[in-house]
Parts: C-alpha cells; sequence; structure tokens
C-alpha cells in the first residue's frame, strides 16, 4: 500500500468529546472507520505530535497528522517492473510462461506483483485495453503458457476464438491413484454451495469438458496429458477429483485424507510432501493469429519442480515393493440446483485464478 502526502487536520471544538477514531471519521468520511483504526494503530496518525490509541478522546484544537494510505485497489492497475518470461512477442500478441506463485489479474489480497502489473510495464497502451490484454487466465499456482493481446482487434479475435473453443490448451498433470485407460470427462462445472471460491460438479453449471491422456503410470501417481473443450474456472482441477483422481499438491480439491505414506519409499515422500502447489502447468498453447490468420503453437518444457517430482518417482516407484492398491475414496462434490451462481468470472478461461 502506497503513502500520499500527509494529511493535517485541526479538531473542531464542536467534535470534542468524542473518540479519535470518531473524530476522525467526520473529518475525514472518504475512508472507513476501520480503515482509521488500523491507521491509528499502525502509527499513522498523531495527535499534537505523538501516537494515540483510537478510544483517546479529544477535546478540540488538537493538531492531528494522518499519514493517508491508497487504498489497494487504486494500485491495481499501476506498471510494475517484473520480469516475464517470454515465449513470443509481435506487435499484436504476447505468449508468456507463467511462472507458479504468480496471479494473473490483481483481487482482494493481490493488488499488485500481479502479471497484469508486468504487462502494464512491458506494453505500456495495455492500460487501454479491457484486462490489459488479458483474455484467459491461470490459477496463482499454475505454471505455464498464456496468451496476452496488444491490441484491441487481436483482443476481439483471441476472445472469439475461446469462445468457438477453437485454440488448443494442453495441460500437464500428476494426480493421485493410478488412471488404467485414457478418456474424457463432461461434467458441468458451477459455483460450491457451501464455499463460494471453490467450484463444484453442478448439474445446473455450464458445460465443462476435459481430455486426459495416461502418460505414465507409477505405484500410487499417474501422469496424464489434459486438453480443454471449455476453459470454466479451476476446471482441470474439479474434474480429476470427479476422477477420483485429485492433484497432487492441490490444497483445494486435492487428497484430504492420511497420504498414504506406508506406500511410498521415504524419498518420494519427501518429494510429495514438499511439493506445495497443484501439479499443473499448461504446457501447449495454439491458435490463429489475430493479424496473419495463420495458425501458431508454442511448447514449452515440463516446470521444473514438476519434472524433480517425476523423477522421484521413476526412481522411488514403490509398485513393485506393495501389492496394496491406493484408491481416493473420497467422491467428488455435486452442488445443488438452488446453489448455482449465474455468474461466472472469466468465463473464457479456466483457472484463478482459472483453468485448471
Amino acid at each position: 500500500m502506497t503513502q500520499a502526502a500527509p494529511t493535517t487536520l485541526i479538531i473542531p471544538q464542536d467534535l470534542g468529546g468524542l473518540r479519535l477514531d470518531q473524530a476522525l471519521q467526520r473529518l475525514l468520511p472518504e475512508h472507513s472507520r476501520s480503515r482509521l483504526q488500523t491507521w491509528i494503530k499502525e502509527g499513522l496518525v498523531t495527535v499534537d505530535g505523538a501516537s494515540s490509541t483510537a478510544k483517546n478522546k479529544v477535546w478540540g484544537g488538537e493538531r492531528i497528522v494522518v499519514q493517508v494510505q491508497e487504498k489497494p485497489e487504486a494500485i491495481a492497475f499501476k506498471p510494475e517492473d517484473i520480469p516475464l518470461n517470454i515465449v513470443f512477442e509481435d506487435e499484436h500478441i504476447l505468449v508468456i510462461n507463467k511462472p507458479a506463485g504468480m496471479v494473473v489479474h490483481p483481487a482482494a489480497g493481490n493488488w499488485e506483483g500481479t502479471l497484469l502489473n508486468a504487462i502494464l510495464h512491458h506494453v505500456p497502451h495495455a492500460k487501454d485495453l479491457p484486462r490489459a490484454g488479458i483474455v484467459h487466465r491461470l490459477d496463482k499456482d499454475t505454471s505455464g503458457l498464456l496468451v496476452v493481446a496488444k491490441t484491441l482487434e487481436a483482443q476481439t479475435s483471441l476472445v472469439r476464438q475461446l469462445q468457438a473453443r477453437t485454440v488448443k490448451r494442453e495441460y500437464r498433470t500428476i494426480v493421485w491413484g493410478q488412471i488404467w485407460r485414457n478418456g474424457k470427462i463432461d461434467q458441468p462445472i458451477g459455483r460450491h454451495s457451501h464455499s463460494r471460491t471453490k467450484m463444484a460438479i453442478n448439474r445446473m453449471g455450464k458445460p465443462a469438458v476435459t481430455h486426459y491422456e495416461v502418460l505414465e503410470r507409477f505405484g500410487i501417481h499417474t501422469y496424464l496429458r489434459c486438453n480443454l473443450e471449455t476453459g470454466r474456472t479451476h476446471q482441470i482441477r474439479v474434474h480429476m477429483q470427479f476422477l477420483k483422481a485429485p492433484i497432487v499438491g492441490d490444497p483445494v480439491y486435492g487428497y484430504r485424507g492420511i497420504v498414504p505414506l506406508r506406500l511410498m519409499t521415504e524419498t518420494l515422500q519427501d518429494a510429495v510432501l514438499n511439493f506445495k502447489r497443484q501439479a499443473l502447468h499448461a504446457i501447449k498453447l495454439g491458435l490463429i493469429h489475430p493479424a496473419t490468420h495463420q495458425p501458431m503453437e508454442w511448447q514449452i518444457e515440463l516446470a521444473e519442480d514438476m519434472k524433480g517430482l517425476l523423477e522421484a518417482m521413476r526412481h522411488e516407484d514403490p509398485s513393485e515393493a506393495s501389492d496394496e492398491v491406493f484408491e481416493f475414496s473420497e467422491g467428488p462434490y455435486y452442488a445443488d440446483e438452488e446453489d448455482l451462481d449465474d455468474e461466472e468470472d472469466w468465463d473464457l478461461e479456466e483457472d484463478e485464478e482459472d483453468v485448471e
């Protein structure tokens, strides 16, 4: 939160007898009382040169100095010099390899340090575009490819391609359990009834289709390729939970029971328990270039942390050491019909935090 110039006030006599926070709320009505109390507690408000508490009373004539702090929303669309891993760029589009841990779009709790802030620094004129040219998102802890428009014409084209489901998006993920055949999950997704930040299988939700293919199978994990037809919020994560094969490291839709440590070697235990994000990576992206109308495709390497996790599984695969079969027993959550939320953020993407 950035700091504006100090504001100096003199308490008028007619406010004498009020608490400091009450008097300030009368004098600075544009700020909430809770915000003013926070500033007082943090020492950003002085009374006649000394710190005070919100409960202390004022009697009129006191000189108050307030170090006014900008609201976090005010810095949400400010450029920040944040390095970007650029895979492709021309005057129309920008393709980025987003690292895990970076939020795409500012929101409560993440008003700065986002991909949007970085884009505004790298492409200053993006300030004139809706969402700075961002047309789809990835969750904070999902890594991989994401395309950004640099012109309004390019943004319109990309949005239409996403709506027409012609953008090719391939992901790699590591899940719990053994999956024995390739398949397709066609289950609608809507808001969770009890947690509005979560999604769930919802028969009244929006259509969501995920294709998955087994790449490697281990003792109690499977490495998958996932391709999306749609881009619903948390799509892959919710669909993997539905498949009873939740993504390793997923803090929301992941395995909530006791991790089957007895089925893993000590090395594999350490690798899995120390993997601190969902093992999901957007590895390939294909689209029609908005200006040349030529098909373009990009593919990147698997994220290093996921490479390390796979290596631990390949070298410490316990499948031969135990005949016990691990199955994820917790069933998927189905939302009730009355729980449907008609609004869905960023319908064209999946993750945000989104497509996963």
